[in-house]
């Protein structure tokens, strides 16, 4: 059984087997190390906040081998990179702006080293793009501008062209989409609406349709995201868990919801707030079984590495992952007619007829699973493919010491698990079906 999802227009059938990626945030915010978003909180001008940190990035410590082996053996089949974020700060080497990585003391394009090493892992490869450049000298005033509160900058804005800066987004967009081979799924960031007596910016200011037009010409299978404030390909909820499968208009929908280790995005060396590996296995699982895919996110450091609270993190879900992947890769929500027991999140999949139980809690003895007497032909611990004994079916002259005391009926089966948990963050149990 599969669920019927809105047909996408880029090939989605890798990414919802994948299911599990990974999101790089790196810029110039890298060196300020208290959010990526410091220029707008700080209200920092071009030139101060370009003044600052431009002529200091030097990554002398940058291993996009190593980025993509931690993203690997965490179980990550795919990643989407920061070509530029809303400091308008280009990673790689743009011929249409001075304001990218070769100009820095890095001296380099810093971004094709990493879609090499990540693709030469099997890796898909994803770019982020920001909608919003607060360097460009034709973007104008909005909601988000560092200088909002700014009367000169207001009124200078007035002078300001968005048709060319339409242009430069456009340019930049055909840069990243034949300069570094097949690209596999577009992430542009972000429409948003009006606020405080300055105008919004959407799909009008964007150039959305011809946009989306150019980009499907010249790679035809890519996926797209939901943000240029038209139909894209995917849905993307941000730092929040759907409680069910995304709809659109009443239909599912392909989507993926990212989340950061802890608050920020960029690199944020005074953050505390760190999810433990515990939780980000428990939302992986938990969003594969609503149908989804999780884009868990890294802000490498200014120096050039992932600091040792997200190596930690990434290490502890591949330990998982090595074991548990199956339960993972090419599933699903399970059919409606699988009702999951308490403290648990079902995973289904199609292809292979398998269930699978993850047990967010461990209960003391027996797991019940409603109306599945009859349906299952053998299971096991997915870590250790150690056997599962299964009770079924009712047979009344044994009330006193059998299944009614037990809580079983004729549709129960009944899985007998040991009274200690296995050793391992979230044990599974695969079910073959018959």
């Amino acid at each position: 059984m599969t669920y019927e999802v809105q047909p996408t227009t880029g090939d989605s059938s890798w990414f919802t087997h994948d299911r599990f990626g990974l999101f790089i945030h790196w810029g110039l915010y890298s060196l300020g190390a208290r959010h990526e978003w410091l220029q707008s909180r700080e209200r920092s001008s071009t030139e101060k906040y370009g003044g600052k940190y431009f002529k200091r990035f030097d990554p002398d410590l940058y291993d996009p081998e190593l980025w993509a082996q931690l993203a690997h053996e965490a179980g990550m089949q795919y990643m989407i990179a920061t070509t530029k974020h809303h400091e308008g700060f280009c990673l790689w080497d743009s011929k249409l702006t001075d304001f990218k990585a070769p100009l820095t003391p890095a001296r380099r394009d810093v971004l094709r080293p990493m879609v090499d090493a990540f693709r030469n892992r099997g890796m898909k490869v994803g770019f982020y793009y920001s909608l919003l450049d607060w360097n460009h000298p034709h973007y104008t005033v909005d909601p988000k501008h560092p200088l909002r509160l700014d009367p000169a900058f207001i009124e200078s804005s007035r002078q300001r062209d968005m048709s060319i800066y339409r242009s430069y987004l456009r340019g930049q967009t055909e840069e990243l989409l034949t300069e570094f081979g097949k690209i596999d799924l577009m992430f542009y960031d972000f429409s948003f609406p009006e606020e405080n007596g300055l105008a919004g910016k959407g799909k009008e200011d964007w150039g959305s349709e011809e946009l989306v037009s150019r980009i499907r010409s010249l790679q035809p299978h890519i996926l797209l995201n939901d943000r240029l404030q038209i139909g894209g390909d995917i849905t993307t909820p941000e730092q929040y868990m759907p409680t069910r499968w995304v709809e659109v208009n009443g239909r599912k929908v392909v989507w993926e919801t990212c989340h950061t280790f802890s608050g920020s995005w960029g690199y944020h060396r005074e953050e505390d707030s760190w999810k433990s590996v515990e939780v980000l296995v428990k939302m992986l699982i938990d969003v594969v079984s609503k149908g989804g895919n999780l884009l868990l996110n890294v802000g490498p450091t200014g120096r050039g590495e992932f600091d040792e609270r997200a190596v930690d993190r990434l290490k502890g879900i591949g330990s998982w992952m090595r074991r548990h992947s199956r339960s993972i890769y090419g599933c699903t929500q399970a059919p409606e007619e699988f009702v999951c027991p308490p403290d648990c999140r079902l995973t289904y999949n199609p292809q292979t007829n398998r269930l699978y139980v993850h047990v967010l809690s461990w209960p003391f003895k027996n797991i019940h699973l409603r109306g599945l007497a009859g349906k299952v032909e053998y299971a096991q611990l997915l870590h250790d493919a150690s056997e599962i004994r299964m009770k079924e079916g009712f047979v009344p002259s044994g009330i006193e010491e059998g299944a009614f005391r037990e809580g079983r009926d004729t549709e129960t089966l009944t899985l007998s698990i040991p009274v200690k948990q296995p050793n391992v963050t979230v044990p599974v149990i695969e079910l073959f079906l018959k």
